[in-house]
């Protein structure tokens, strides 16, 4: 298996600016469940009550994207991972502005280390 290329500056930026962008966090995993829904996985902003509300007994603009809505079934994968792929997206939106803060750190921390040595060094 072959390491991907390292993100540049520029991909880092354009990461950032789309966290930035996005409705803000945290974000959570929701299961809901009606007539048209039908066992909804969804991503909120509000955590799971455990209770799979029924609209309207929930509020749609607390939803942020959907991994399976069954009836009719135009929200869906083939593997059947909505769980797994709605959780991902939910830790996600926390996660990728604190991998490009890390990923910035740490450059600046190897240019200092460069700046003082004359070379980068290398651990």
């Amino acid at each position: 298996m072959t390491s991907p290329e390292p993100l540049s500056d520029e991909e880092l930026g354009e990461l950032d600016e789309l966290a930035q962008a996005a409705t803000p966090g945290p974000w959570f995993v929701r299961g809901l469940d009606d007539e048209h829904a039908m066992n909804l996985v969804a991503v909120s902003t509000t955590p799971d009550t455990g209770l799979g509300e029924r609209w309207p007994d929930f509020d749609h603009r607390e939803i942020v994207a959907a991994t399976l809505v069954q009836q009719p079934r135009y929200v869906d994968t083939a593997d059947e991972r909505w769980d797994e792929n709605a959780q991902f997206i939910a830790t996600a939106r926390e996660a990728v502005p604190r991998l490009v803060a890390e990923i910035r750190h740490l450059r600046r921390q190897l240019e200092a280390g460069s700046d003082q040595n004359g070379s980068r060094e290398t651990t």
